[in-house]
């Protein structure tokens, strides 16, 4: 296979995803989802049964295209100067308008924000659990205008009685009352028509801007149109109280349906205020040019129209009543039509006409004595004015009946009503979320901590780097009970010892399977000194060493076993010794090696505790003193192990390992990275030192494997 290829098949295998391994992440981390589930949905029902009821109430209302039907009828070409359409566009904004909802705000006092006060979060929900009845409901409430936080407490003193007392935001005392009746301090003005709780219960009280309020119910108000084009309008509304959402929005529909009336009815109104001023000057005229027609005759003892001069008169009048009528026309074709359309065009070219013939007539007349000429034009005046005023009061009388007859072209099809069940939470859906988002939230953590996770799972991963893996020892459920049991002092000291309260253990197997391994590893050793070091704290380094310290004792070789971790070593818990007078003491100079060396109650096996914790362990350990007591203990035991600290974290192990014949590399399962195992057997090559082997402890069962590399943060301090 070409390297090409090889590259290319072997970037196609990492861009797999095995489903497998994912898989047995999620069982892996069974107990972690289902945990965060139960408590996600554990939360999603408390949140269900603790969120305040949410109703909801609507109305319908009908906006109509304005049709004029019967008062066309009546009232002809008038009632068509009146029409108006809209559309629920349009509506829904004037409904929202301020000059509706402000109305309503004043009327139901929306300014004034009054509430029982609870516990945070959870108060409200508990109150009401517990069939607590807390409400207060306040019609009037005026402060002073130069109040800055109009915010105040009230404290319910008396339930039976009903009295109250105000304070403010500075816990100052602004005002007593009781309820049904108006209290009023100075500036301040209160009337609680409602107050309900128990004795000491506080509320709240706040008064907020008209514009705020009105702000906030156009917020809330939802407007829709149902269906396309149906005109009919939805009006909904959303709240705690079902008898004050149905009192809001029963008022508003109120309000515009009223609005509506008043706005078409306003123009007949305009123009009937016009005629009705109109109509004294007319008759005054009118009346004039009687009497003075009537003193012309008397003058002239009652001069008589011929025959020639009363068809003209007739003629004359008609021509000027037409030509009154169509100064009206004009001036309601102006108001739908511009001077180029064709209707407005021929109303035009109508009166020219009317007015050639007055010209012609006219001219007819000046031909007539002077005498009829003149009963001819007070006749023509007297006969004009009755037309006009004649015609006053019929456009007056049409527009009383327009205005009569203005009924809106809004209709209320049904009053507020609220929902009997509540609309929010919706309790079973929050659960079921709940459930679901901790599921996931659960399994993403899981996937993202395998992710992240750099821990060796497989000791080919180990020998991936020329480590040969010498045992794989199972994690020891039995030595957790013991390290437990110790901790709370129930324990002898020797069961801490897991080779001795429970021998047929998995892990002491592993060890017993370790000491043929050893033998090999040992057979080219320049002594027969083994050191148990490893990458990092915590990885089980002493359980190792003293657990197969037992096992080699117990085939009736002599062992010593050293803690050789001056710092923070405690390997004197396994055998129930102090951890003074040990290896710090002798190479100090402290004690002799003899009084070193303790034995233990396993037969064959000496130990020598870490003893008293030195400001320089590692300047000890290079003393000569060391160098000795290594050649001693090599021809004094059959097998010598030291337990070190880790390599990563001090310079101990190297300073030993070249003192020793064989060097073991111990790491936890799951928790020691390939690249920590790799950093510390570099470590030691630049020392001089070859890692024998590596044994991978606390191996527990698993679904799934990780693979990858990592690093850890290290803090390895004597103990005070």
């Amino acid at each position: 296979m070409s390297q090409s290829t090889k590259n290319t098949h072997e970037s196609s295998s990492s861009d797999e995803i095995d489903l497998a391994k994912l898989f047995g992440q999620l069982i892996d981390g069974r107990w972690l989802i289902i945990s965060i589930t139960t408590v996600f949905a554990i939360a999603g029902i408390a949140f269900a049964l603790l969120s305040t009821p949410i109703y909801k109430a609507d109305a319908l209302v009908q906006v109509e295209q304005k049709s004029n039907g019967g008062m066309s009828a009546l009232v002809g070409d008038m009632g068509e100067m009146f029409a108006s359409e809209s559309s629920s566009t349009t509506e829904i904004e004037i409904i929202k308008s301020r000059m509706i909802l402000g109305e309503t705000v004043d009327k139901l006092n929306l300014t004034t924000v009054a509430a029982p006060q609870y516990m945070p979060i959870i108060g409200k929900g508990l109150s009401r659990l517990m069939g607590e009845d807390k409400a207060i409901n306040v019609s009037r409430f005026d402060i002073p205008r130069y109040i800055d936080e109009p915010n105040f407490t009230l404290v319910l003193e008396d339930a039976e009685k009903g009295t109250y007392t105000l304070f403010d935001a500075n816990e100052r005392k602004v005002l007593t009352g009781k309820v049904g009746e108006l209290a009023d301090n100075k500036d301040y003005h209160l009337f609680v028509m409602q107050l309900t709780g128990s004795t000491g219960d506080v509320f709240t009280v706040a008064k907020i801007s008209r514009f705020d309020a009105i702000l906030a119910l156009q917020q809330t108000l939802s407007i829709s149109e149902k269906g396309k084009q149906s005109g009919v309008l939805q009006f909904s509304l959303e709240g705690e109280n079902k008898a004050k959402i149905e009192a809001i929005i029963n008022d508003i529909s109120q309000n515009y349906f009223l609005q509506n009336i008043a706005r078409n009815s306003a123009e007949a109104e305009q123009s009937l205020e016009f005629l009705t001023a109109q109509l004294p000057a007319i008759k005054d005229k009118l009346t004039a040019s009687e009497n003075v027609l009537n003193d012309y005759r008397l003058e002239r003892k009652s001069v008589d129209l011929s025959l020639e001069a009363r068809s003209a008169l007739d003629v004359l009048v008609k021509l000027e009543s037409q030509l009154n009528e169509l100064t009206f026309k004009e001036s309601e074709i102006s108001q739908r039509f511009t001077k180029d359309h064709p209707a407005y065009k021929s109303l035009i070219d109508k009166r020219r006409v009317l007015l050639g013939e007055k010209e012609r007539l006219n001219g007819q007349v000046q031909k007539l004595p002077k005498t009829q000429r003149e009963v001819l034009r007070m006749q023509r005046d007297v006969e004009l004015n009755q037309q006009i005023y004649i015609q006053l009061l019929n456009k007056t009388q049409e527009l009383n009946i327009v205005k009569a007859g203005t009924v809106g072209n809004v209709r209320i099809l049904d009053t507020a009503q609220a929902y009997s069940r509540a609309v929010k939470p919706k309790k079973p859906l929050i659960v079921v979320l709940a459930t679901l988002l901790g599921g996931m939230l659960s399994v993403a953590i899981v996937l993202l901590k395998a992710a992240f996770h750099r821990g060796v799972e497989n000791p080919d991963e180990i020998e991936a780097l020329g480590i040969p893996v010498y045992a794989s020892i199972p994690k020891s459920n039995w030595q957790e009970k013991l390290d437990i049991r110790y901790n709370k002092k129930k324990v002898r000291h020797l069961e801490t010892l897991l080779a001795e309260s429970n021998p047929a253990d998995l892990s002491i197997e592993a060890l017993r399977g370790l000491r043929t391994s050893m033998h090999f590893a040992m057979m080219e050793a320049k002594n027969n000194v083994v050191m148990i070091t490893g990458p990092a704290p915590n990885i089980g380094k002493s359980f190792v060493a003293v657990n197969f310290a037992a096992v080699i004792a117990k085939t009736g070789q002599k062992v010593l076993v050293v803690d050789g971790d001056m710092r923070k070593g405690y390997m004197q818990r396994y055998f129930g010794m102090k951890w003074d007078n040990g290896l710090s003491d002798y190479l100090s100079g402290k004690l002799p090696l003899e009084q070193s060396i303790q034995k233990s109650e396993v037969e064959n096996l000496d130990v020598m505790t870490r003893g008293q914790v030195p400001p320089n362990p590692s300047e000890l350990l290079m003393t000569k003193r060391f160098s000795d007591f290594i050649d001693w203990a090599s021809a004094n035991y059959d097998l010598v192990l030291i337990d070190t600290p880790p390599v990563l974290a001090v310079t101990d192990p190297s300073i030993v390992g070249a003192l020793v014949g064989t060097t073991l590399m111990v790491g936890r399962f799951d928790q020691t990275s390939v690249k920590e195992i790799d950093v510390a057997r570099h470590r030691f090559e630049q020392a001089g030192i070859e890692v024998k082997g590596f044994i991978l402890n606390a191996v527990e069962k698993k679904a799934s494997s990780s693979y990858g590399y990592g690093y850890y943060n290290y803090s390895y301090d004597s103990d005070k």
